[in-house]
């Protein structure tokens, strides 16, 4: 049997088919368009799933299960979205809701949690017992993964790894806190670095990386100033890469998972991003004289993880 994996976010919705393996034999995708009624989006949601399953060769009779990764706050038991700021929704019941318009039970759990539990079963985490993975994107998303199971808290609410502090009455967060991890180690925070740095440095190669426009400074721009040699470039990479490279450590002094991973656009950076990170964990981590330590990796599968994650998701819920 296969089963689909659906990943809901705030612009696009990407359906896989996923086969007994963890490949994705069968693509579908349509515009989120938010914010519109939870009915809609639900209809977009049904289409694309057929698409999916169209693309694969397949019918309905051979998916087995469907889950749904969602950005907010997710009850997995009940399959409602109790609040997703990005999609609008409050207390909608996405899983009856598709299940009514596919006839297959339907599974929910947060977006990252999902694509953590992807990366455990099929990326990064494949082997290990505890995992957590980040996610350096709009925001810092996270999933902790402890003895195969996700960890979600007394309260459905736990994981939420962006929203520890590392500057303490630092810099604003959209949460409503003071130097979370979120608000310098995002690739938001690092294009606000990046700009700083250009307002500061006129003479600055990054000016003409972005055909002297400052809104056109993005996750890339620091990075490929740095390789094109510019020092004002270089020090936002680094001071960049300090501030990723604290909540890390914070991450594995906490959980001390098997293996750590780390996804999202600027992960694209590969050893230039975790190599110097990888070297203040080891200088700075509480275990510093145990053997066994935290493997810190580049997550493996991309946007897929999502995917793959929701699809299985039903291994912990069923």
């Amino acid at each position: 049997m296969y089963h689909l994996g659906i990943d809901l976010g705030g612009t696009n919705i990407a359906v896989g088919v996923v086969d007994e393996n963890f490949n994705i034999v069968g693509r579908g995708k349509k515009k989120t368009n938010c914010p519109r009624p939870a009915d809609e989006i639900c209809d977009d949601m049904a289409a694309a799933a057929r698409m999916a399953i169209e693309d694969a060769g397949l019918t309905m009779d051979d998916i087995d299960t469907i889950g749904i990764g969602s950005p907010g706050s997710i009850n997995p038991f009940t399959g409602v979205i109790a609040v997703s700021n990005n999609l609008r929704f409050e207390n909608v019941p996405m899983g009856a809701m598709l299940k009514e318009r596919l006839g297959r039970d339907v599974f929910i759990e947060n977006d990252a949690s999902a694509a953590a539990y992807g990366e455990f079963l099929a990326g990064a985490g494949v082997g290990t017992s505890s995992m957590v993975a980040v996610t350096l994107g709009t925001g810092v998303g996270g999933g902790v993964i402890i003895d195969g199971k996700l960890f979600s808290g007394s309260n459905l609410a736990g994981g939420e790894l962006g929203h520890t502090v590392i500057v303490h009455g630092g810099a604003d967060c959209t949460c409503g806190r003071k130097g979370c991890w979120e608000a310098y180690a995002s690739a938001t925070a690092l294009i606000r670095l990046t700009k700083e740095s250009m307002k500061a440095n006129p003479n600055s190669k990054m000016w003409e990386l972005c055909g002297n426009n400052i809104d056109n400074a993005s996750g890339r721009t620091a990075y490929d100033g740095m390789r094109a040699g510019d020092k004002a470039a270089t020090e936002v990479v680094n001071m960049y890469q300090d501030y990723v490279a604290c909540g890390v450590t914070n991450m594995v002094n906490i959980f001390q998972p098997d293996v750590l991973c780390i996804g999202g656009g600027i992960s694209k950076e590969g050893d230039t991003l975790l190599k110097p990170i990888a070297e203040t964990v080891e200088k700075e981590r509480f275990t510093k004289n145990v053997e066994k330590q935290t493997e810190i990796k580049i997550a493996k599968l991309g946007n897929d993880a999502g995917i793959i994650g929701a699809a299985y998701i039903h291994r912990l819920y069923r």
